[in-house]
């Protein structure tokens, strides 16, 4: 009898769950089912002109808008990082309230709201408005928090205390060194090892001191694209006023960054805290912390921004290889001729000493082998000893260019000189055998 009296009563709780389904949710209008949550603020986030923000950690910062562009007003004046603002404003202009708490709430500590953690005051259109911050609640997925004009209490998304909750450090720009990269056509680095020059030839690139000579572009535009997104990690001091304490009164490197006839000047210090050296702008007060791998790029000899290819020719572009070798010139030229079908094909020819067919792909490999050669590293010259090996003067899109290397060998070392380059390339005797190997299986090469 007992278990049919449960079972009516539960039959009598699903026909009434039944009832309020059909008449109640059945007439809730699309949209409806999750509530419309209420604004805090009823601002516009492009409106907002100032903003005050005390963080967790006592940090108290004023911004104000100047244009479009945001400015740190105190403790000192600094250019703002856009992105940051841009979050607390936008912010601002969208927060929730998650849920309402207490409407009067008697005893503010209950919510970590007697003495908020964080503040954040601002200005638009000429009103006031603070939004307090107090605790996390207990599950961690919300915060409590107020606004200075209303008693209640209301919980916003706990992920905004990371938006609220910056030091000054945080919110302002944190670009080591400002210049306009495009029109960058200058770049000087001096260390106590050495002074190297860069400078824009014909559009591109090049090393022009310690001498002039074919550089790689690639590894100067890397040095100039991690100047260009250089990075604060530590702001040491607001303004400076003696440099000696970093070690920036006699920098262990200085880079000097031209763009037409405006300059801009880093300088790098002595070593800091946390695997960071000291750097200063020089022409802004403030001395911060970079990151020490940066002396070290700096520090790099100028024959790192030198050209390795030691030919800026390729196989498959390359019409003519006139190679000295001991007492003999061989030339190869690729000319083109007719096959037994009359269509036009490209064949190579040795034309010298003496007029003879070849095999194209030994001469094709050949050409592989000594294009594909690179430095090692450079020297002034090669060293007294040094036996030339061979010449090879290669000619190359569609006559319009020509290049000469002279290879030579002393022991296990390997030497090339261009004869438009300063100084010789330091390469392995291994590369230059594979090279004679290969000029060998041509044939009628000998020296």
């Amino acid at each position: 009898m007992r278990g049919l009296r449960s079972f009516v009563a539960l039959l009598v709780i699903l026909i009434a769950l039944g009832a309020y389904l059909y008449f109640v949710e059945s007439k809730r209008t699309p949209g409806d089912a999750a509530e419309k949550k209420a604004k805090v603020f009823a601002v516009e986030a492009d409106k907002i002109d100032e903003v005050t923000v005390r963080s967790e950690s006592g940090d108290t910062t004023t911004l104000k808008k100047n244009g479009e562009a945001w400015q740190i007003a105190a403790p000192a004046p600094a250019t703002a990082d856009g992105a940051e603002i841009s979050g607390i404003t936008t912010n601002l202009a969208s927060l929730e309230e998650q849920r309402v708490i207490d409407e009067n709430p008697g005893d503010l500590k209950d919510f970590g709201l007697a003495q908020p953690r964080i503040e954040i005051a601002f200005k638009s259109g000429g009103q006031e408005h603070k939004l307090l911050i107090g605790s996390k609640t207990p599950t961690g997925s919300d915060l409590y928090a107020k606004t200075a004009a209303q008693p209640r209490v209301f919980l916003v998304a706990s992920y905004l205390d990371s938006t609220f909750n910056r030091s000054t450090f945080d919110l302002r720009d944190k670009t080591a060194l400002k210049f306009d990269r495009d029109a960058t056509d200058a770049l000087e680095v001096t260390s106590a090892e050495s002074v190297v020059k860069f400078g824009k030839v014909n559009g591109s690139w090049a090393l022009t001191q310690p001498a002039s000579s074919r550089s790689d572009t690639a590894a100067i535009e890397g040095l100039l694209a991690r100047l260009s997104g250089l990075q604060m990690k530590k702001l040491a001091a607001a303004e400076a006023a003696d440099l000696k304490p970093y070690g920036l009164d006699k920098p262990a490197a200085t880079v000097r960054i031209g763009s037409g006839s405006s300059q801009a000047t880093l300088l790098i210090g002595s070593a800091a805290e946390e695997g960071n050296v000291y750097a200063k702008d020089a022409s802004r007060p403030a001395v911060f912390t970079v990151e020490a791998s940066l002396l070290d790029d700096l520090k790099k000899a100028p024959g790192e921004y030198r050209q390795k290819d030691l030919f800026d020719a390729r196989a498959f572009n390359t019409t003519r290889v006139e190679v000295a070798r001991g007492t003999v010139t061989s030339t190869f030229e690729k000319t083109a001729v007719k096959d037994k079908d009359g269509k036009e094909e490209q064949k190579w020819k040795q034309t010298a000493p003496s007029a003879k067919d070849v095999d194209g792909a030994k001469v094709d490999a050949l050409l592989s082998s000594i294009t594909s050669a690179r430095a090692d590293s450079f020297v002034e010259k090669p060293p007294a000893g040094a036996k030339t090996e061979a010449a090879f003067t290669l000619t190359f899109d569609e006559g319009k260019k020509q290049e000469r290397v002279t290879f030579l060998k002393v022991g296990s070392d390997g030497y090339a000189v261009r004869d438009d380059s300063p100084g010789a390339a330091k390469l392995s005797a291994a590369t230059i055998d594979e090279i004679l190997k290969t000029l060998d299986a041509v044939g009628g090469q000998a020296p």
